[in-house]
């Protein structure tokens, strides 16, 4: 039997659920069907492991769009906390504070390659490369060559499993927008000689550097736990367990037949006049009917998984980092999160910490394969080599995998995702496309639930008002200040532009 519904939501993660909130809120009927069989929150949900929580990957809340910080406060008003932000970057046996401080990195890298560092980055200004196409060339036009070598090459080759050569600008234009050598160093001095509450409003922040961040004192998924429970209690449904397996536009009609295969292997149809899809777009190409044009494009998209291992051990001196960058090559670990410095309320015992070590890796391959005991065993030597905790103090742990955490920006990305727009909108109308999957574009949180704000707009005006795609490509929305809380409260309140 198919069930009928306005608006038919593919994923529960923070894309699909916010959209799913917001149409509930205005009456539409609204079905969200989610593959995982327990989780709701994507890679944004929080693991509970023998009551340790920790996040797959961490995420900050910080938006300087106040339309998002008010649905967040909207969905879990009590739940959030404020934490102060400390990163370092691991490289060379030692740790550099990130951001940058300039005497600090002095004194680690030494007079002669310091003296290095400042000639290539002199050379980078005087000699840029015009219109810079690959990751590579970009952090070389704004650090120099030597810096680029030491701190951006080894992390960042870590991450996609490719060299930065073929890796797009874009990627590094929209992570680390508006920060270079010198403002880094800048930020370093002002820091150390202005008082916070001196920083005037308006002042622009580059979103690298922030200070602080909001978090749920229980992990990201506490908010999506509850905005799922706000769906139901609105009217929707979720069902978990439901992955999809086609989508059939009828023309005639002027509906959508969706078929969703649940977990027990039975079929569930639906039909609904609009589809929201924050599913990657391979998966969703592959499931539409007629055969998309464009499927040989998407088939070429690529996507990063990783994997987080999760060391819970004896710790009687707590680092007080949210995660540290392991830029050493002699190390297979890219990033180690701390959890109780994201909230204690992670960690339930007072004299025991957990460590996330995440392994960027594609599914499949030797890392992705590799059984959790020899896991935990690499895990383990690792972060002992690093010096952040013994190895020997390590009493439990776990692995989790996340497929498809990351959309890979290659060269040819642009052009792959540019040809599946085109096709979608000539040919499938009523589906709209949210999210960092969903639209291949490796935004943050409040990115993807701005994108689901502006797609539930244009569904409830029943037209095409907004330009979903210029989300995040709007340098003063992209970039957030402070925890974003108290600049997106005091800003004027984001209108995107309107399509002509």
């Amino acid at each position: 039997m198919s069930i009928n519904c306005d608006v038919l939501v593919i994923g529960a993660g923070p894309a699909g659920l916010t959209a799913a909130y917001q149409l509930t809120k205005a009456n539409k009927s609204v079905f969200v069907i989610e593959q995982d069989p327990n989780a709701v929150g994507g890679i944004s949900r929080t693991v509970n492991y023998k009551n340790y929580l920790f996040d797959i990957g961490g995420h900050r809340f910080f938006s300087k769009s106040r339309e998002v910080v008010e649905l967040w406060d909207e969905i879990l008003p009590d739940g959030f906390i404020e934490r102060p932000r400390l990163s370092r970057i691991f490289y060379g046996d030692k740790f550099y504070s990130y951001p940058l401080n300039g005497f600090e990195a002095l004194r680690n890298l030494g007079l002669i390659e310091s003296a290095r560092c400042m000639l290539s980055y002199a050379y980078a200004q005087l000699r840029p490369i015009p219109d810079p196409k690959s990751f590579h060339q970009w952090v070389r036009n704004q650090f120099g060559e030597r810096l680029f070598s030491i701190f951006f090459k080894t992390y960042t080759e870590k991450v996609w499993g490719m060299s930065c050569d073929d890796i797009s600008a874009d990627w590094a234009a929209q992570r680390i927008k508006g920060l270079s050598l010198g403002s880094a160093v800048w930020n370093s001095l002002t820091r150390a000689f202005r008082r916070p509450q001196n920083r005037r409003v308006g002042d622009p922040v580059i979103k690298t550097l922030i200070e602080s961040f909001r978090y749920p004192s229980r992990g990201p998924g506490m908010l999506w736990d509850a905005c799922a429970q706000k769906i139901k209690a609105q009217g929707g449904t979720i069902c978990m367990g439901h992955k999809l397996a086609s989508l059939r536009w009828d023309e005639a009609a002027q509906i959508w037949h969706i078929q969703a295969t649940k977990s027990d292997g039975s079929v569930q149809a639906f039909t609904a006049r609009d589809v929201i899809s924050s599913a990657p777009i391979t998966e969703l190409s592959a499931t539409l009917e007629p055969t998309p044009i464009s499927r040989l494009h998407a088939r070429d998209l690529k996507y990063r998984d990783f994997l987080t291992v999760a060391l819970i051990a004896r710790s009687s001196a707590d680092f007080p980092d949210n995660w540290v960058y392991i830029h050493d090559p002699s190390v297979q670990v890219g990033r180690v999160q701390n959890f109780r410095s994201w909230s204690p309320a992670m960690v339930p015992d007072a004299e025991m910490t957990c460590l996330g070590l995440e392994y960027f890796c594609f599914e499949g391959d030797g890392l992705w394969t590799s059984s959790d005991e020899d896991l935990i065993a690499l895990a383990k030597r690792e972060i002992n080599q690093i010096g952040l905790i013994s190895a020997d103090d390590v009493v439990d742990a776990c692995v989790v995998r996340q497929p498809k955490a990351y959309p890979v920006y290659d060269d040819a990305y642009r052009w792959n995702v540019d040809m599946v727009r085109r096709d979608l909108a000539m040919h499938y109308p009523h589906l709209h496309l949210v999210g960092r999957n969903g639209m291949h574009k490796y935004n943050n949180q409040d990115h993807a639930m701005m994108t689901s704000m502006l797609t539930v707009r244009n569904i409830l005006a029943g037209q095409e008002l907004y330009d979903v795609w210029n989300v995040n490509e709007d340098a003063e929305y992209h970039e957030g200040g402070e925890s974003g809380v108290q600049e997106a409260l005091k800003s004027e309140r984001l209108v995107p532009r309107k399509i002509a």
